[in-house]
């Protein structure tokens, strides 16, 4: 697994930026044909587009999304994840994302499958339900955890299929998935130590961001 750490000369864009996109950006190549699915208002896909002259292509649920997408120049259609990706024809894109979001599609696993269909690649970044100041908050709360990446209540949150890095892991290789890099960040958005073990990653990183392929 690679090891994403920013350079010193990447610190002011860093800054200005999600950290799972700044990590993403870098595993992306200049000109490569790009498809974000639930792209949100459009800033991974802009930052890829103005960054790395990509071929930026994206996908939206809501309206709203698609509208401020629209807004800033990029080509974002409507569509869900788990109903429209399979319209998506075989080895159409370099890489395909999902970007904070498999956690609130109804089936993950299909989705995933596809992704790795329609790209060479499928980068993944989520957050870690193992983290342990989630695992604290129930354990001593007795509640359904809130956090900074996990910011909604439990009857209101558009997550529905919460996973730890761990669980992900298993499920690439029931999809016959190979990872090609990996990096978990902890919540100052520090990346971990590349060598560390899955349980350290599955108990100190509040997020992950996985690059997968095909076997």
């Amino acid at each position: 697994m690679t090891d994403l750490l920013a350079t010193p000369a990447q610190t002011t864009e860093a800054a200005s930026s999600r950290v799972d996109h700044m990590l993403i950006a870098r595993m992306v190549a200049d000109g490569a044909r790009v498809l974000d699915v639930g792209c949100d208002d459009g800033a991974l896909l802009r930052l890829l587009r103005d960054q790395h002259g990509v071929d930026a292509r994206g996908m939206e649920l809501s309206q709203r999304g698609v509208n401020d997408c629209v807004a800033k120049g990029l080509s974002v259609i409507q569509g869900d994840a788990d109903v429209d990706l399979v319209d998506y024809p075989t080895d159409a894109f370099d890489y395909v994302i999902l970007s904070q979001t498999v956690q609130a599609t109804r089936n993950p696993k299909r989705v995933l499958e596809n992704l790795l269909r329609i790209g060479r690649y499928a980068i993944v970044s989520f957050p870690n339900f193992g983290h342990w100041r989630i695992r604290a908050q129930i354990a001593f709360n007795g509640r359904m955890p809130i956090t900074e990446n996990l910011s909604h209540n439990w009857y209101d949150t558009p997550n529905i299929h919460f996973c730890t890095i761990r669980d992900f892991v298993v499920l690439t290789r029931e999809i016959n998935a190979k990872i090609i890099s990996a990096t978990a960040v902890d919540r100052f958005g520090s990346p971990l130590r590349v060598n560390a073990p899955w349980w350290f990653w599955n108990f100190f990183a509040e997020q992950a961001v996985f690059m997968l392929e095909r076997e």
